[in-house]
């Protein structure tokens, strides 16, 4: 039987051929999303881990990528002094983080919000603070922020190169990139499944830490730090593993396969993910989470491009 797929859009600056509207479609539902929950909320607790290791005393931070909004409040409560902003390109997304933030606010907040609005900016989050919009096309002007923050919403993207161009144009001097992903062995298990089908691609092509770290630099941040860790979550049964990956974000690539797997090809698929429980019977998925931040230098020229020297006094 010959099958036939969608051709890549001619971009050979993609990372990946993803569609961005179907990405929007496939976060417009936030139950949609919850089952991934779990995962998100464990890279976020170790990118907090990393910021503690960090100086930094912001005024303006943007959650990129915010999402339910989880987010936005360890920042505030991390760097209370600051105005955290949630952007996400989901009003689904934003309608739940608003309902949340709103809920968070203790009623007397509220009341001197209503009747004094400049007592309190930090409550306003519920209607100022939340932007829907895209992190590779920010509504901001140069020099507007001290940090972007952005967990797990990178991979959906398909030219991060020009989304780290982007948050490069509207941070300050000094001013911290912080993001997690997902890197190229994320899913082998689902992936080595799958091959066993057909050739056509059912999970996103996941982008090398190595080459994150030069697209950083080549955006015009300095001295960028790049790990990554792995972790592995088992699952009883594959039918609960394919839904927390359709959870994740599923399959937005233009290549994608259209149409359900016929019967016979998904009996495949869940024997396959059997043949490879462990000891315990338990199916192992494999997440490799890329972490990365990175910092905007002082300028070496002047916008007419004449060059910046800086003395420095020595210290006695």
């Amino acid at each position: 039987m010959h099958m036939s797929f969608p051709v890549s859009p001619p971009d050979t600056n993609l990372s990946a051929p993803i569609d961005l509207s179907l990405v929007r479609r496939l976060f417009a539902q936030p139950q949609r999303v919850a089952e991934s929950l779990f995962l998100r909320r464990e890279i976020a607790a170790r990118m907090h881990e990393r910021l503690a290791l960090v100086n930094l005393t912001p005024r303006h931070v943007l959650d990129a990528g915010c999402g339910e909004g989880a987010d936005i409040f360890t920042l505030q409560d991390r760097f209370s002094g600051a105005q955290v902003l949630g952007l996400d390109g989901s009003p689904g997304m934003l309608a739940l983080a608003r309902q949340r933030i709103a809920a968070s606010q203790p009623l007397v907040s509220k009341l001197l919000t209503r009747w004094l609005p400049i007592v309190n900016q930090a409550a306003r989050a519920g209607d100022a603070d939340l932007i829907a919009g895209d992190f590779a096309a920010l509504p901001f002007g140069p020099n507007a922020l001290d940090m972007i923050w952005s967990n797990l919403a990178l991979p959906w993207h398909p030219q991060p190169d020009k989304v780290f161009a982007e948050w490069r144009r509207v941070m300050r001097v000094n001013g911290l990139v912080m993001f997690s992903c997902f890197g190229p062995d994320t899913l082998k298990q689902l992936n080595a499944a799958f091959a066993e089908i057909d050739l056509a691609p059912h999970v996103l092509p996941f982008v090398d830490m190595h080459d994150l770290g030069d697209m950083l630099v080549n955006a015009g941040f300095s001295t960028p730090v790049m790990d990554m860790e792995t972790i592995t979550v088992t699952y009883g049964a594959p039918e609960k593993l394919l839904a927390e990956v359709r959870a994740l974000g599923g399959n937005p690539l233009h290549t994608r396969r259209r149409g359900l797997l016929g019967r016979g090809a998904h009996a495949r698929l869940i024997e396959h993910l059997w043949s490879q429980r462990d000891a315990e019977g338990r199916i192992p998925l494999t997440y490799e989470v890329v972490f990365g931040h990175a910092f905007r230098p002082p300028p070496k020229t002047t916008g007419s491009g004449e060059a910046i020297i800086r003395f420095e006094p020595k210290k006695r």
